[in-house]
């Protein structure tokens, strides 16, 4: 399975949950985009890295950085392997004496790390098919999402904040919940639909 190589777009407020974030990871080569979910302290420890910021005491990345490098231990890649239930799956890939190693990681950690380790972020086609949305030619917002992202978004969200979806979006999602037997999401996206009537 070829790998697809993805940079960092931005960093921007989550639509789904209040106090988080999204990291916007685009093909490098393509028009594709991920939003991921991540929490504050992900935010500031990627935009730290990003802004080139020297923090007066370092964060818990910076600390990972400096040990894996007082170990010699090289961070290689980071791969985006698996999307279950809107939740991103990550794994780290080391080198040490020679050896490769692969550790599982959350994604917004992972990413974090690259930005300190200046190496490269791949995911694989059957996630951008998932989880991917395109943007137009004039690089404008993002146009003809995934069947599944608005799903997978409203899964990631602890809260259940659909106040923040389009009626169109709640619609499809809420056809998605009742085909998957999701019943409990299902009630509570109509609930919202109800509201606005």
């Amino acid at each position: 399975m070829s790998k697809i190589e993805l940079e960092i777009i931005t960093l921007s407020h989550s639509v789904t949950q209040s106090h988080s974030f999204a990291v916007i990871l685009g093909e490098k080569h393509g028009n594709r985009r991920i939003p991921i979910v991540i929490g504050n302290a992900e935010a500031q420890a990627i935009a730290i890295s990003l802004e080139n910021i020297v923090p007066t005491r370092p964060l818990t990345h910076d600390l990972m950085r400096d040990m894996l490098f007082s170990f010699e231990i090289n961070i290689e890649e980071i791969i985006i392997h698996n999307l279950v239930d809107g939740i991103f799956y990550s794994t780290i890939i080391c080198k040490h004496n020679g050896e490769t190693y692969e550790f599982d990681s959350r994604t917004s950690d992972a990413v974090a790390l690259s930005t300190r380790f200046k190496c490269p972020i791949y995911t694989y086609e059957s996630i951008l098919e998932q989880a991917g949305v395109s943007i137009d030619a004039t690089g404008d917002e993002m146009i003809e999402p995934a069947s599944s992202t608005a799903v997978s978004r409203a899964k990631e969200s602890d809260e259940n904040d659909y106040t923040k979806y389009t009626i169109a979006e709640l619609d499809k999602m809420l056809a998605k919940f009742i085909e998957s037997e999701e019943y409990e999401k299902a009630a509570a996206i109509q609930k919202e639909l109800d509201s606005r009537k």
